[in-house]
């Protein structure tokens, strides 16, 4: 049992037994302190959902009428003089109808499900008030007996105050094994990151409506035993405003500590029953004390007592930095995690797999074969497909057309739970952990998924002897030992991508299916994990996805290369690095027609945009470092680098989206540093984002207006209506038709206008090339070469020979450092040059 949980338990005892006499001295009754604990077990239920699930409900005060009313009935209608049985009764109705109720409910997530329970407690409150011949109505349902029980006087408040204390602590106690069970910590992981749950085989929809079930039947015995406390049942409870005081009792206590809603419970009645003798308005006042709690301590008053005993006696900090574990060289998986048998030919097969975004084909008749054993290596440049095909690999969407097997088996369309099941496991581009759990614990649950007791409800789920043996196991394999107690959000980049991968080898999958496993490593943890990669492809054989391709060329077996959504090349190393058709999609061909057009630069000596010594991190990654560079008055600089080099963080660093940690930022004679992302376009940077981000819905007309609303500010040239499409001509035709309705490259000219609208210096374009008809492709160079006499723009795209063609300038990054800065000429006509500094 945790501390923490040894500690509760017997403080909750003895607060019940001095409850009575507290408050009596503070010249309350044993009603209120029999009130204190119907609430508190109401809250405890509450809280399963709330607290422990993550799933925010505003109608629960719906269960703690529909028991009220279920035993009130009962017991005049079916057992008349009785109380064990309408209890019993009416508990059985809840957890039925919470069972009915949650199919249907859980099957909206986020505010959705928050609704629908609100939407829940109004249903019911107004059946129940106008239901007056089974109800009472408006006037209640009284005549309710507290009778004898076993020869003991219930009337008596003494007794009736026991027998609710003794129902209190066993609700705590039961809630307690639930919380350490293997039920109770899948719950906390769905808290903390369902998808990831599902993706380690946890059919998460199966425990949320247990947690819901089983909180709606706790609420529902609060609900019982204030009508045998009151004698009295009544629509009240089924309302909204008292679903809203059990959540603010469950917020004001603590909600994701055990015992704190039964502390906002207490809180709260004290509150109620001392502030309503000198006001009638304690509501509102109560009111703005919730709002406080919110804002200045969102972990109740649970949270205020820890931080005051931490300034008694502080806790012992763990060391999360990956300096403090203890790793050795990379070894053989442990036997457990490795396969019975090899397996001849292909374990893993992709067949003619397509899928469509709306009118994007992001992958078209893409087929893979990953061999037993093996490093296969998915790589392409950005908008090639590849991260899509591996989606549809690993279950996250289902392809339309095409098969995916695993050793002959189709797995294509199957759930997460059941792909993890079959034995796919897989990390994810954006690491994916359970941030606020240990790393003891996310290797834990890995583990539990597969084995039989993670539905168990009951046993310590760190009793299990062959659970803790295999977690300790892989921590000291992928070298975490000594970090076991530190929480999976506090560790080092490259020790939470260390950790997913392991999380995700935990699972014991046949294949591993990595997602950019190096991605925003230093050079030294890009060798050490790539080294693990390579170790544990030689027994469980690894699909992956990687941008650092010289990585990538040192340690794969086998390498498919994506271009457009279909593979360009799928052979060996040597195959994809000798390709003419690799080779031309990385550096270009030298040949387009375009590109060899000669186009006569605008550019101006005066500097107007400046970048000196930039810094920028995504959490604990270092994306950009130390970069310099300048754009001149009417000048095209091409930013350049292979994928992951940091090209697109530079230009959300420049607009303020990613702002930057150290260095500065400079337009015209403008400071950009510190600015927000709003007030830096108002100085007159306008942003084509990758991926357009039109306003669907929205005209063409509307999508530019609101480009230009706040920007009409002096700030570089003014581009109205006439003159936009004076360079968009074909707009003018699309001018009232919703952007989402046009074809991609329509949508490309209105992300470019928007971006124009107003008053703009310099303009950003992020791959405006990506996706689009060689027809719509020469449009748009030919537009930007135009616009070049009226703003400076930078421009990122896959697309080398154009964006060489069209810049006057090449800033080329690596791993977000300026490797180089030079005219863009010497990089178009010397492709020895190029493939120097682009390539390999």
């Amino acid at each position: 049992m945790p501390h923490t949980d040894r500690l509760v338990l017997p403080a909750f005892a003895l607060a019940l037994a001095a409850l009575p006499f507290a408050l009596q001295g503070l010249g309350l009754t044993l009603t209120s302190a029999t009130d204190v604990v119907v609430f508190a077990v109401a809250c405890l239920g509450l809280n399963i959902l709330v607290g422990q699930t993550g799933l925010v409900s505003f109608g629960h005060g719906a269960f703690f009428g529909l028991g009220a009313y279920a035993a009130a009935i009962s017991q005049r209608a079916l057992f008349p003089g009785g109380i064990v049985a309408p209890a019993l009764f009416a508990l059985a109705f809840v957890a039925l109808a919470a069972l009915l109720l949650g199919l249907l409910i859980l099957r909206r997530r986020g505010v959705y499900f928050s609704l629908l329970t609100l939407a829940l407690s109004a249903l019911t409150f107004t059946v129940a008030y106008r239901w007056t011949a089974l109800t009472g109505g408006e006037s209640g349902f009284g005549g309710v007996q507290r009778p004898a029980l076993a020869g003991f006087d219930l009337e008596r408040p003494g007794l009736w105050y026991t027998v609710v204390a003794v129902l209190g602590f066993a609700v705590l106690y039961a809630l307690s094994r639930l919380r350490r069970s293997p039920v109770g910590t899948v719950l906390e992981a769905i808290r903390e990151n369902e998808q990831r749950a599902r993706f380690l085989g946890y059919p998460t929809n199966r425990y949320k409506l247990l947690a819901f079930a089983v909180s709606a039947s706790v609420t529902g015995l609060a609900g019982v035993l204030s009508v045998f406390t009151h004698r009295f049942a009544s629509a009240e409870p089924l309302g909204i405003a008292f679903s809203g005081e059990l959540l603010a009792m469950v917020v004001i206590g603590g909600m994701r500590s055990l015992a704190g809603p039964a502390i906002g419970a207490l809180f709260f009645i004290l509150f109620r029953e001392l502030l309503s003798i000198w006001t009638s308005d304690w509501l509102f006042w109560f009111g703005l004390l919730f709002v406080g709690f919110i804002l200045f301590s969102p972990d109740g008053l649970v949270g205020i007592g820890r931080r005051l005993y931490r300034m008694v006696r502080p806790a012992a900090t763990e060391d999360a930095a990956m300096a403090g574990r203890r790793a050795g060289a990379p070894e053989n998986l442990p036997a457990f995690l490795r396969p019975d048998a090899p397996v001849p030919g292909a374990i893993l097969a992709a067949n003619g797999i397509s899928k469509r975004f709306g009118g994007i084909k992001a992958v078209e008749d893409v087929t893979i074969a990953v061999r037993d054993r093996t490093l296969h290596a998915l790589i392409g440049p950005n908008g090639a497909g590849k991260t899509t095909a591996f989606n549809l690999i690993s279950g996250m969407f289902k392809p339309d057309t095409g098969t995916v097997t695993l050793e002959e088996r189709p797995v294509a369309g199957l759930s997460p739970e059941r792909i993890c099941q079959a034995g796919l496991g897989r990390s994810f581009q954006i690491t994916n952990l359970f941030p606020a759990l240990s790393v003891e614990e996310n290797i834990r649950l890995a583990v539990q998924g597969r084995h039989p007791g993670r539905f168990h409800p009951w046993r310590d789920a760190r009793s299990e002897p062959a659970v803790a043996a295999e977690t300790t196991e892989i921590l000291r394999w992928l070298g975490l030992a000594g970090l076991e107690r530190a929480e999976a959000g506090s560790l080092s980049y490259g020790g939470q991508r260390l950790l997913d991968m392991g999380v995700a080898l935990a699972t014991k999958p046949r294949v591993l299916l990595l997602d950019e496993p190096l991605a925003g490593l230093a050079a030294a943890e890009r060798g050490r994990i790539g080294d693990i990669i390579k170790r544990v492809s030689t027994e469980v054989p690894v699909l992956m996805v990687e941008h650092d391709i010289d990585r990538v060329f040192q340690i794969a077996d086998a390498v498919t290369v994506m271009n457009e959504g279909r593979v360009l090349v799928d052979g060996t190393v040597e195959d994809a690095r000798s390709s003419k058709a690799v080779q031309e999609v990385y550096i270009g061909s030298g040949t387009a027609a375009m590109a060899a057009k000669p186009r006569p630069s605008a550019a101006e000596p005066r500097t107007l945009l400046a970048l000196d010594n930039v810094d920028t991190f995504y959490g604990k990654s270092h994306i950009l470092s130390g970069v310099t560079f300048d754009v001149h008055e009417h000048e095209i600089v091409a930013l350049l680098g292979r994928n992951g080099a940091g090209k697109s963080t530079c230009l959300k660093t420049i607009t303020g989206i990613a702002p930057h940690a150290s260095g500065h930022i400079r337009l015209g004679a403008d400071s950009l540093d510190g600015r927000s992302a709003a007030s830096i376009a108002r100085a007159g940077i306008g942003y084509v984002p990758q991926g357009r981000g039109l306003f669907a819905g929205m005209s063409v007309a509307e999508n530019l207006e609101l480009g230009r609303l706040r920007r009409l500010t002096g700030n570089g040239v003014h581009w109205d209506e006439e003159r936009i499409l004076a360079y968009f001509p074909r707009l003018r035709e699309r001018w009232r038709t919703a952007a989402d309705y046009l074809s991609g490259g329509e949508q490309q000219m209105v992300a470019v206008a928007r971006a124009l609208s107003g008053d703009v210096r310099v303009l950003l374009l992020d791959e405006p090339f990506e996706g689009l008809a060689p027809a719509i492709v020469e449009s748009l160079f030919e537009t930007f070469d135009r616009l070049r006499r009226e703003v400076s723009i930078v421009i990122v795209d896959h697309n080398l020979d154009l964006a060489l063609a069209l810049s006057d300038r090449t800033v080329a990054l690596e791993r977000g450092r300026v490797m180089h800065v030079g005219p863009s000429q010497a990089l178009r006509d010397d492709l020895d040059l190029r493939r120097q500094v682009l390539w390999l």
